[in-house]
């Protein structure tokens, strides 16, 4: 079954950006958790990786990406090193699915999941028995940003930001279908298209996915910033 779905995956269709993920990210149907080889890994294969989301038990989320899954476990390459033992969450393909670590080296993290998973549903990119297409891990980073509408700029809160889009309040709900230019702080401004509204909410759909480097590299600024703001707070 495993082995039919991922012949069909490739062989149906052309090559999607997340297809071609797969053709790097190594899928086992082993139950073990994935370890580095001592091989040096092929930096450019990296922006093929299968993107995740991965949640600390502070609540604290980063990009990652996936260079080995089994159905046990999984390695993935890091912005920040999680801390050994440390229960996590990992949303792949729109699943959450928790975990502890058990290694770490270098930019890379060895994750096991609390339960084996369901390596079918996971690659076809559905939860269980509720069939939709997975959108890409959204990270929970507090913050403004500007959302210019023609002549029109509104000051925003962004409630989440991820590779394809954002959301952000308050918005007018005239805004659906417009084009936009949003920016954020400290990243470079994004063009894009409000494509829903409600309760003062929007969400805004990017032209062109950001650069996983960039985004990754300013959610870890973000944090440093934030446990620079607590330590002064607790003082």
């Amino acid at each position: 079954m495993f082995a039919d779905l991922i012949r069909r995956k490739f062989s149906a269709q052309p090559f999607s950006s997340s297809d071609a993920a797969f053709e790097s990210t190594t899928v086992s149907l082993s139950t073990a958790v994935p370890r580095p080889a001592e091989g040096r890994f092929d930096e450019r294969l990296s922006p093929m990786l299968r993107v995740g989301k991965l949640t600390d038990g502070k609540g604290n989320d980063q990009l990652v990406k996936v260079k080995n899954l089994s159905a046990g476990g999984v390695m993935v390459i890091v912005s920040r090193a999680p801390v050994v033992a440390e229960q996590v969450n990992l949303e792949l393909s729109s699943q959450r699915i928790p975990g502890s670590v058990i290694w770490t080296r270098d930019d890379m993290a060895g994750i096991k999941f609390d339960q084996d998973v369901d390596l079918g549903e996971l690659l076809a990119g559905r939860k269980p028995r509720h069939g939709f297409r997975p959108r890409p891990p959204r990270l929970q980073i507090p913050c403004k940003a500007s959302v210019r509408v023609g002549k029109t700029y509104y000051t925003v809160d962004v409630h989440d930001i991820s590779l394809g889009g954002i959301k952000v309040q308050p918005i007018e709900e005239y805004c659906v279908g417009k084009k936009v230019v949003v920016v954020v702080e400290s990243l470079k401004p994004v063009k894009g298209e409000v494509r829903w509204y409600s309760d003062r909410k929007a969400g805004i759909v990017f032209d062109k996915p950001l650069d996983f480097d960039e985004l990754a590299e300013w959610v870890g600024k973000r944090l440093e910033l934030a446990s620079l703001k607590a330590s002064y707070k607790g003082e």
